[in-house]
């Protein structure tokens, strides 16, 4: 093995070691109320204990975001995101697909879930990242608001450089991998009618040609009442 060689895989280890004092640092912020920056697979999103309406607030003052617009949660297994919404047995193949992944599933919400954080309407929005930061955060935080690390009406951001919210710690994960937002499945109108799953598109995203085939696959022969799109 060269020296060059060498100064490389040590680089690598000081980057690796970085980053988990980062993620750890983190872990330790939300877990105190505060608010981070953390990569996903698609934007960088800011992020606070799911269940504290403190913290949820706080999120809502960083954005000046209007209280009537609702925010997502992360999780970071299906067994969490069963703690947080309900999911009709008929759509669980189907929502196994797509996540984890760059999709948010829109969900009937579990009482657990404050409602600030979905201006007081009974549907929540679920993020399972695809990411291992981000994972690496909730599977010791518990889930963490899931909305992207930019003022509201302004772009979200795809690389550190780009973030000008101000949080407790912005994790430097590189470029995001599709550098775009999730595109958004309403599941809730599964639940209503037993006989006809009826499934909706709420936004056009990252991977929107892959959400389509997979609903549209995972569905045939489950009694999809049409596949609305935006």
């Amino acid at each position: 093995m060269d020296e060059r060689t060498s100064q490389e895989e040590l680089n690598a280890i000081y980057k690796q070691s970085d980053i988990e004092d980062q993620i750890r640092t983190a872990i330790a912020i939300i877990k105190n109320g505060g608010t981070v920056v953390y990569p996903t697979e698609t934007v960088y999103g800011l992020g606070a204990d799911a269940f504290s309406e403190e913290a949820v607030r706080a999120v809502y003052e960083l954005k000046r975001r209007d209280l009537s617009q609702p925010i997502s949660i992360a999780v970071s297994s299906f067994e969490m995101l069963h703690k947080v919404a309900y999911v009709d047995s008929e759509s669980v193949e189907i929502i196994t697909e797509l996540l984890p992944g760059p999709v948010t599933v829109l969900l009937r919400k579990k009482e657990v879930v404050p409602d600030v954080l979905t201006a007081a309407s009974e549907v929540v929005g679920v993020r399972f990242p695809d990411n291992a930061i981000a994972t690496g955060i909730i599977e010791e935080t518990g889930p963490i608001t899931a909305t992207s690390a930019n003022v509201s009406g302004r772009n979200p951001p795809t690389c550190v450089e780009e973030v000008e919210i101000k949080a407790g710690i912005i994790i430097n994960g590189g470029k995001c991998k599709y550098s775009m937002p999730s595109t958004v499945v309403d599941m809730v109108t599964a639940n209503k009618d037993k006989a006809k799953i009826k499934i909706e598109i709420k936004r056009r995203g990252a991977c929107y040609d892959r959400v389509l085939h997979v609903l549209r696959s995972k569905s045939a022969g489950k009694g999809v009442h049409g596949l609305p799109m935006p």
